[in-house]
């Protein structure tokens, strides 16, 4: 077990009674969430964006293999998770780790451009490098649109939800 998932699953154990230590652990989607919080945080990353990826890659499969063979959620081609450190593109907190971290180090590559680091994120930075913008594949416009429409509607509904929150707090006497 992993130093994440030590630490999930301490987490997780300290939060339910005693009594339920019969209860089955965390679906793998709720694990595979929380290593998306706890690598977008540790990269500094915005969770919606890595959970944007996670959906248009692989929606959510952590067996998912494309045609190209990119694998995992966050579908890493071979020599990106071998550049990455990943032996296990199937281990869900390895392919995250990875995914996550190839992501940030494409945002810092395309000084925080979002399109043109996610395009990147596709079809590798040498191509988005060479041509930025002006890189033409309506596979990667479809890609880019639908992660940045996915992004934009999560970061809605989180900061409406903390709206909500807040109100609640103000509402019951909070400071």
């Amino acid at each position: 077990m992993t130093g994440l998932a030590k630490v999930l699953s301490l987490v997780v154990a300290s939060a339910m009674p005693a009594v339920s230590s019969a209860q089955p652990s965390p679906s793998l989607r709720e694990f595979s969430a929380r290593c998306a919080v706890f690598y977008a945080h540790e990269y500094g990353i915005q969770v919606e964006l890595v959970n944007a990826v996670i959906q248009v890659e692989s929606g959510w499969n952590p067996r998912a293999v494309s045609k190209k063979g990119a694998a995992g959620l966050m579908q890493l081609m071979p020599l990106t998770a071998t550049r990455f450190g990943v032996q296990d593109p199937f281990d869900i907190e390895q392919n995250i780790h990875a995914g996550v971290a190839y992501l940030a180090f494409l945002i810092d590559l395309f000084k925080g451009d979002l399109r043109l680091a996610v395009a990147a994120y596709q079809v590798g930075e040498s191509w988005i490098l060479l041509r930025g913008l002006a890189y033409s594949s309506p596979e990667v416009f479809d890609y880019v649109t639908r992660v940045a429409q996915l992004y934009r509607m999560m970061r809605w509904e989180n900061l409406q939800n903390d709206a909500r929150y807040e109100s609640r707090l103000g509402t019951r006497g909070g400071s």
